[in-house]
């Protein structure tokens, strides 16, 4: 999986909700993540939106999203990456309402 953002990465314990994007909660700092099994590493924009997040499990990526958000701030689209690689992409029209019609 894509490693393009390590620059720009924060670092957290977890991440809440059932409607994505998801949050990311409960932060760490760098030097943390190194005594950890698992931790969540996400980037985000200048109005703090999250544009993307890895799920890291023993050093290895195994689950990743990418968000990208209309005008409104609403979001736009998200990619799925699954722990086999399986990629799945949602899109939603300005509402939030998922987009049925549109790849993106």
């Amino acid at each position: 999986m894509n490693d393009q953002n390590s620059g720009a990465y924060r670092y957290f314990v977890t991440y809440t909700g059932v409607k994505l994007p998801f949050k990311l909660v409960s932060p760490l700092a760098e030097q943390e993540v190194a005594n950890r099994n698992t931790f969540f590493r996400g980037y985000f924009d200048e109005q703090e939106r999250l544009l993307g997040f890895q799920k890291v499990i023993y050093g290895e990526v195994e689950l990743e999203h990418k968000y990208q958000y209309h005008g409104n701030g609403v979001l736009k689209r998200a990619e799925i990456t699954d722990a086999d690689g399986e990629l799945t992409v949602l899109c939603f029209d300005e509402e939030g309402n998922s987009d049925k019609n549109s790849a993106g």
